[in-house]
């Protein structure tokens, strides 16, 4: 959803700056490296042994692709020597910690969380989905009331002019949601860029549809003075991050600047406008805000799968809803304006 993706943006950069995300201490643990270690030597820890680790003098698998050695439901995941090894290594040794009266700890900038059919975060995943159905049916719901409930122009158009705007903007997110669901399932170099990308994206055009909605821009030439500076600046930043270089801390300072500059324009509109639905815009922000809450007291997951993340992935299900009636709203209302005036 547009707002609490903007609040999960923010929360994050202040976290950063202030030191609150937790460092990886898992995997600065001696034993938990020495387990590591050995498994990427021998292919085993303890009676557990994994076949992609099985490797010629070359460095090539005695086995074949490790992709064709496992049941075809799981090939997608790309798990390899490596991961399998930290992953294990990582069960092993938080029940050790379990054991002597010790909480979890993260490892390579995650907490510990359990498998379920290869997918990495199975909660956050299906939250993710979920989000994506409720975008899915919030612009199915938007279409079906402008082409099929409101009056229409002669030529078949609809009389509300921001409706092309956000059919892009629930297209943006539903592509944002869906490669959000793949990062969660397997964290991987492209599904972490294609999940950066899509978000740097909706972020992008929700700044431009956040400024012609809240200044009521009509004129087309001016809306295209509008889009063009912060297209040509969003899909600058997005080759920058796919093919120079993952900068984590320039796409989080790109990101908390159309991240408050959007919040402020929300925030302010709500404010002075009469809009009959404007209470809708209040109940967003203020609970997306609330809902932050969770990323700034980030947990270890409950029985190795609902953390802060995706308790806030669960959030954001109900807000969606309320989001999208607010469009609708919306777009009864400015209908309703015109038809007036053309009488």
């Amino acid at each position: 959803m547009m707002i609490t993706r903007y609040w999960i943006a923010f929360i994050v950069v202040l976290s950063c700056l202030l030191g609150v995300l937790d460092a990886s201490a898992g995997d600065a643990d001696p034993r938990y490296r020495a387990c590591v270690k050995k498994c990427e030597e021998t292919g085993c820890i303890g009676q557990r042994c994994f076949p992609q680790c099985k490797f010629s003098s070359e460095g090539v698998s005695i086995e074949g692709p490790w992709y064709m050695q496992e049941p075809l439901y799981l090939r997608w995941k790309q798990w390899d020597c490596q991961s399998d090894c930290r992953y294990y290594c990582m069960l092993d040794r938080e029940k050790e910690r379990e054991a002597s009266g010790n909480g979890p700890v993260k490892y390579h900038g995650k907490w510990p969380f359990k498998r379920v059919y290869g997918i990495q975060e199975p909660l956050s995943v299906a939250f993710s989905a979920l989000n994506l159905a409720m975008h899915f049916h919030g612009w199915l719901s938007f279409f079906i009331l402008l082409y099929y409930k409101l009056p229409l122009k002669q030529e078949k158009k609809a009389y509300y002019e921001y409706a092309s705007l956000w059919h892009i903007y629930g297209l943006l997110s539903l592509n944002s949601w869906f490669w959000s669901a793949v990062f969660h399932s397997r964290d991987v170099d492209l599904t972490e860029k294609l999940d950066y990308s899509s978000a740097v994206a909706l972020l992008g055009y929700s700044l431009i549809l956040a400024i012609l909605r809240s200044f009521n821009v009509r004129n087309e030439a001016a809306r295209v003075m509008v889009t063009a500076p912060l297209l040509a600046f969003v899909t600058t930043h997005i080759l920058y991050l796919n093919f120079y270089t993952l900068d984590y801390g320039w796409n989080m300072k790109v990101c908390v600047v159309m991240v408050v500059a959007q919040l402020l324009l929300w925030a302010i509109w709500a404010g002075v406008t009469h809009h009959p639905s404007r209470w809708k815009l209040w109940v967003v922000v203020v609970a997306g805000a609330l809902a932050m809450l969770l990323e700034i007291y980030d947990f270890p997951p409950y029985q190795g799968f609902l953390d802060a993340h995706a308790l806030w992935h669960a959030t954001t299900i109900p807000l969606t809803y309320i989001w999208w009636s607010f469009i609708r709203d919306d777009a009864e209302f400015l209908s309703s304006n015109l038809l007036k005036k053309t009488k």
